[in-house]
């Protein structure tokens, strides 16, 4: 990835270099006027491309989908393209000060929205790290637990929700924020951050760390497997709101980071779908694992994808 990275940055670097003698080899021969066929195929065709590009993109934003932030940033540049072409060319006509303010009221504006919300469509990643001892001292704690569990917020609401103390519950809201869990929306309340934390590895640490680290680990798994039983029992109370797929395959480590990398983008984007409750809405305890089976397990049971 490295050296595909350094390649590209050459690759543009020499781009940029080599434009500059063209730029100016154009400049000094291209003629101010120069008459051309299939005009309106092209335009029509231009702005073809760019129904499409604006229909496309808006499909894939209303479902959150990565791809709509390179489409949101060709159709921003597109919409550029056109308001240049638009001024320049009907610079010495009669429609010249309707092409600069459609560019200066329409084209340029709506650009400018495009390539904001790509930053925005972008930004919707989960801060991801490997979780710390610090993070570990705060699982431990159940004031952590109370004061996120009452989330979104005011601290003066935390504290009568919990019975904790107004100064206790300032300094647990002050404790995540600063290691990045919460933070203050625009009315004043604390909302959570959702994180991509990856488990810790205790042959990273020494000692008492070490234990405790691999203590956390257990515990986590025991959980775990208490909630998938309590589930298991309850299985016939959930109604629509359940499911389980189970499957079994063959892949390669970089086959199975992909699926990783998918099933991350997948809850990243469910989880950032709506900011504000709905009426209808439900938490749902979502979880992925994937790892080698024991030797043991049948052969019929290779190669295949049961859903129930």
């Amino acid at each position: 990835m490295i050296m595909i990275r350094r390649i590209l940055l050459a690759f543009l670097a020499g781009a940029a270099v080599l434009l500059v003698p063209w730029t100016v080899y154009l400049a000094h021969t291209l003629p101010d006027r120069y008459d051309t066929g299939q005009w309106r195929a092209a335009w029509v065709g231009f702005d073809v491309a760019l129904l499409l590009c604006f229909a496309t993109g808006a499909w894939l934003g209303s479902r959150r989908r990565r791809a709509a932030v390179p489409l949101l940033s060709a159709t921003a540049a597109l919409l550029c393209c056109d308001a240049w072409f638009d001024v320049m060319l009907g610079w010495t006509s009669a429609e010249r000060w309707t092409s600069i303010a459609l560019a200066v009221f329409v084209e340029i504006p709506v650009a400018v929205v495009l390539v904001l919300a790509a930053r925005r469509l972008s930004g919707t990643t989960m801060p991801r790290r490997t979780v710390t001892l610090h993070d570990i001292a705060m699982r431990e704690d159940p004031r952590y637990q109370q004061v996120v569990s009452e989330l979104p917020a005011t601290a003066d609401d935390v504290a009568h929700e919990t019975g904790l103390g107004r100064a206790e519950v300032t300094a647990c809201l002050k404790t995540l924020q600063d290691n990045g869990f919460v933070r203050r929306d625009r009315k004043g309340r604390w909302i959570s951050i959702p994180h991509d934390l990856r488990e810790p590895r205790p042959d990273d640490y020494d000692g008492a760390d070490r234990e405790r680290v691999a203590a956390f680990l257990d515990a986590k798994y025991a959980n775990e497997i208490t909630l998938l039983s309590w589930a298991a029992e309850h299985r016939d109370e959930f109604g629509p709101w359940s499911t389980a797929q189970r499957a079994s395959t063959r892949l390669t480590e970089a086959e199975f980071r992909e699926l990783e990398a998918e099933y991350r983008e997948l809850i990243m984007r469910y989880c950032h779908r709506r900011r504000r409750p709905a009426a209808n809405e439900k938490e749902l305890s979502v979880r992925f694992y994937a790892f080698p089976p024991p030797e043991a397990v049948p052969s019929w049971m290779s190669d295949s994808v049961e859903i129930v």
